[in-house]
């Protein structure tokens, strides 16, 4: 299967458009972070660096840490950022950018999010990592794409019908974590269904001077319950990483440090110190 030019852009040097790697410039374990300047957080951890690339808010450092070759990228804030970095990580990782035909062998890439998050449960206290046992995504990005079995349609169901869910609003999908990496990496951390919102605050249900047009959903969503299932945490891109991820035969994973709850109203000034720990228990463990 050949890909057309239009279809899949490139850099004059031959590399993916976006993320202007090639593929021998991307390790098989990623971490995912959404903010460029937790790029260089991340990767000064490690033992040496090969690679430090940079387009737009997307930047890229691959190197060597405690004997495995990683690359830490950044992803920018959205779904619709992860719809453009993991589509083109896959192409970089399964398609022959010279020729733009589907390589016959599929590589499998280990990708783990660690970001930030507002938890939706008041025993969830701040400073607390939390992964993601399932992305349920509110922002519409996988509805553009073909389903397959790795949606969990039951739980969405349960999930409109106990919120009341919206038709105005896009219809919610829901996609696990690989259970390798969850096992691997948050043996030891809270877990839950994690919601990804296209927005931080209206679509969060955050008012600060527009009007909400819905100002009673994240009660209905701090309720839901499905076989023991609850919604811990929402953020902006795990939902996405998760389906696309599912969808392309790659391991996927997010893991969030709680900075604020939105039940209890409290908020993590400082957290840097954290969310480099953070990093550095994902880089021991991926």
């Amino acid at each position: 299967m050949k890909i057309p030019a239009s279809e899949l852009p490139k850099q004059p040097n031959g590399a993916i458009y976006h993320l202007n790697l090639h593929a021998e410039e991307l390790a098989d374990k990623i971490i995912l972070v959404g903010d460029p300047g937790r790029v260089a957080m991340f990767s000064k951890m490690f033992d040496s660096i090969e690679l430090q690339r940079q387009n737009r808010e997307l930047v890229t450092h691959t190197g060597i840490y405690k004997g495995k070759r990683i690359s830490v990228i950044s992803t920018g804030m959205g779904t619709d950022n992860i719809d453009i970095v993991l589509n083109e990580l896959d192409a970089v990782a399964n398609i022959d950018l010279a020729t733009n035909e589907v390589r016959p062998e599929h590589r499998t890439l280990q990708m783990v999010r660690v970001g930030t998050s507002g938890a939706l449960q008041d025993d969830i206290e701040v400073g607390t990592p939390v992964a993601s046992a399932y992305g349920l995504g509110i922002d519409g990005v996988l509805q553009f794409y073909d389903a397959g079995d790795w949606m969990d349609e039951e739980l969405v169901e349960a999930f409109i019908e106990q919120t009341g869910w919206s038709s105005r609003l896009p219809r919610p999908y829901c996609t696990p974590a690989s259970p390798e990496l969850l096992n691997a990496v948050a043996h030891d951390m809270r877990q839950g269904v994690t919601i990804s919102a296209p927005g931080f605050f209206g679509p969060q249900g955050r008012q600060v001077r527009a009007k909400l047009k819905y100002p009673e959903l994240n009660h209905a969503i701090e309720a839901f319950n499905y076989k023991g299932r609850t919604v811990t945490n929402m953020e902006m891109e795990c939902s996405a990483i998760y389906g696309l991820g599912n969808a392309l035969g790659h391991k996927v994973l997010t893991v969030c440090l709680i900075i604020a709850n939105r039940v209890t109203g409290r908020f993590l000034d400082s957290y840097h110190d954290k969310i480099e720990a953070l990093g550095r228990t994902v880089l021991d463990r991926i």
